[in-house]
């Protein structure tokens, strides 16, 4: 999953609030928030490199290792996926300044915004189904076709291709968050056979190595677009690169596998949406994860300007942000081998999400910044422990061949709920105060616990009848 920090919605608001900066101590020529971001990043990157070491010593994380297959298997699939992240992530910090550098208003600036994530909604649930069809290796294929493609028309100051490469860009989010995965899965499962707890082992080190992606991708982007002086189209021209090489592993090294391949795409389409309406386990997965991710995004465009007024050190903020991504990932993988169930952890996850969304209404009631960064460093750690959780959860609960579809599906109300946030935020209408959208991400997130539960409760249930049905067949040959 890629996190943008970019703020669209409210890069106005971080400019207002710029004169409130200038009262902040000084201490010589460094001032207290420029010291605070940055001994903070000091102390996590610590934290986060013990606790890697901690998490690769757990029993799983060993076994797994010591495997010289699946460690080739999973080297495979890493070396594609994570030059597609790296390349998302090379975008992101640049988004809204480019547009900004065409001459843009925030209110078309958001309306471009909004055509990617509306983009994902309409389009996006097809990209599973046919990939399901006509196979994950060629959607990942297109994927980076399309999503070069995006990046090229980054070069044009003209609306309509911007407009254009949103619209693509919404559709090739799709197919990146949800194909990969699909393959993914297949390939350990039906393919290799591994075992499956072996799926948190590759989802969590996804997560880790995703924050270190993320922290490279923004110190290259800004060498590239400040530094080098090439301005804030080079990070896009830059993700070419790395989106033709990942097509050209692809080809080489990956072999096909597919879904359903029966049904035709309005068909495939409906009963993915069926199986999620009628199916509890994948309803109720599918409303945490819907929620959670809808709550992060709205983060997303939330933080810039509530720290705004410190003038941090943005950049460095970002990468304190994902080394607490990194933290979680590392605790997850530690508390799997305490015995602990992934459904718990992913409870788990959703209610730090909701202590830190509790103190964020507190915080950006009274302008306490401070505190807001600290909660903000709560969640990304929330954020940790929920990526690897959801991507081992859904692996179990979501019937193969409808794989890619159905995660798509689950993106439907996420992107719905951001959009709505994003217009209602940006022409202050309902939602006058970042106060009041926390107060209303921390509801959300009350629903994603409630539903969590009715999920562990299902889930264990089924866990619990499935033995019980294999006992009975082993007893039943036995006594002929």
């Amino acid at each position: 999953m890629s996190v943008k920090p970019e703020g669209p919605l409210v890069t106005d608001l971080a400019h207002a609030g710029e004169s409130g900066a200038a009262s902040l101590p000084f201490i010589g020529e460094v001032r207290i928030m420029d010291a605070f971001v940055y001994g903070t990043f000091t102390v996590l990157a610590l934290v986060a490199l013990v606790l890697h070491f901690m998490a690769m010593k757990t029993k799983t994380q060993i076994s797994s290792a010591n495997n010289p297959h699946f460690k080739k298997f999973q080297y495979t699939f890493f070396l594609v996926y994570f030059m597609a992240l790296f390349s998302d992530w090379l975008q992101g910090p640049y988004v809204y300044k480019l547009y900004e550098h065409y001459g843009y208003a925030s209110s078309q600036i958001a309306l471009l915004y909004v055509v990617g994530f509306a983009s994902s909604v309409i389009f996006g649930t097809t990209t599973g189904p046919l990939a399901d069809r006509f196979g994950r290796k060629k959607m990942a294929l297109a994927f980076c076709l399309l999503y070069s493609f995006c990046c090229l028309t980054k070069l044009s100051a003209s609306f309509f291709w911007l407009f254009l490469g949103r619209v693509f860009g919404g559709i090739s989010t799709s197919m990146l968050f949800s194909t990969f995965e699909s393959w993914y899965v297949y390939e350990h499962t039906e393919t290799h056979d591994f075992p499956s707890e072996w799926l948190s082992v590759t989802f969590s080190k996804a997560t880790f190595w995703n924050g270190v992606l993320a922290i490279n991708a923004g110190v290259f982007s800004n060498i590239f677009a400040e530094t080098m002086g090439f301005g804030p189209v080079a990070p896009f021209m830059l993700a070419i690169p790395f989106l033709l090489i990942a097509g050209l592993l692809i080809s080489r090294i990956w072999r096909e596998n597919y879904g359903n391949q029966q049904v035709d795409l309005r068909k495939s389409c409906m009963e993915g949406l069926r199986s999620i309406l009628f199916q509890e386990k994948i309803l109720y997965l599918g409303t945490v994860q819907s929620l959670f991710e809808a709550n992060m995004y709205i983060f997303v465009f939330q933080w810039t300007p509530i720290l705004g007024p410190g003038k941090p050190p943005l950049g460095m903020v970002f990468a304190c942000f994902m080394v607490c991504i990194m933290i979680g990932s590392s605790l997850y993988s530690m508390l799997l081998s305490k015995k602990f169930l992934a459904e718990q952890l992913l409870m788990i996850a959703v209610a730090i999400a909701i202590f830190a969304m509790s103190v964020c209404v507190y915080s950006t009631g009274g302008n306490h910044i401070y505190l807001s960064f600290f909660a903000f460093l709560i969640l990304e750690v929330a954020v940790g422990m929920y990526f690897p959780a959801i991507g081992y959860l859904r692996s179990q609960v979501i019937p193969e061949e409808l794989r890619a579809g159905i995660m798509n599906w689950f993106r439907v109300p996420t992107n719905i709920i951001t959009c709505a946030g994003l217009l209602l935020v940006h022409h202050n209408t309902l939602i006058s105060s970042s106060q009041s959208m926390f107060a209303i991400c921390t509801g959300m997130l009350l629903i994603a616990l409630f539903s969590n539960f009715k999920f562990a409760t299902l889930y264990k249930t089924a866990s619990n009848i499935l033995p019980q049905a294999e006992d009975k067949v082993s007893l039943i040959k036995e006594g002929t």
